[in-house]
């Protein structure tokens, strides 16, 4: 499985107003097609997840909740598909540039969460479909963390739920780890 492995990469990308990078602190793995209910691919291709059945490597962007942007990196071979969240980070580099997309904000929290994590560097929309591999983008891989912890997805529920697929996977103790809040059941 390729996010664990992708704990403590350092990524960064290239926007017109400058450059930040980032140390990945917390993703989560999602299957694709009719394996994983939680997954934006299970149920098929479509113009919005078709990334997701591309080169591994490449960036699936999508909008969520009508607001934030949230990145993914798709992680199985051409054919199939599958993505890694990047959940939480840390910025390591261009920290004033990160300050002022996102004024008001402590340091910290600059890319803890997925949405906050593409503001502070700045990745829009469409950039879905790059190479993770290449200009505008970098993507440094170290070696894996000794110290690495996994558990249930954030506020995935039902047949994909947490803890069916105990796929979010974090550095304990760093900085850029979001706060876990699990599914809320309808009866809640």
């Amino acid at each position: 499985m390729l996010a664990p492995l992708l704990l403590g990469a350092v990524l960064g990308y290239d926007a017109p107003d400058g450059r930040v990078s980032i140390r990945l602190s917390e993703l989560e793995a999602y299957r694709g097609l009719g394996e994983d209910p939680g997954s934006h691919a299970f149920r098929g291709r479509t113009p919005r997840n078709a990334v997701m059945f591309g080169e591994p490597g490449h960036l699936y962007a999508y909008f969520s909740y009508g607001m934030h942007v949230c990145l993914n990196i798709v992680a199985r071979p051409e054919g199939s598909s599958s993505g890694v969240l990047m959940r939480g980070a840390t910025v390591v580099d261009g920290l004033d540039l990160a300050r002022r997309r996102r004024p008001g904000v402590n340091d910290r929290d600059l890319a803890r969460g997925p949405g906050r994590l593409a503001k502070a560097l700045g990745v829009p929309l469409d950039a879905g479909g790059s190479d993770l591999l290449a200009r505008p983008f970098t993507l440094q891989v170290l070696q894996a963390p000794l110290h690495a912890a996994s558990g249930p997805r954030t506020g995935v529920g039902g047949a994909g739920g947490g803890l069916q697929y105990p796929w979010r996977f974090w550095l304990p103790g760093d900085e850029g780890v979001s706060p876990y809040r699990r599914h809320k059941l309808a009866a809640e």
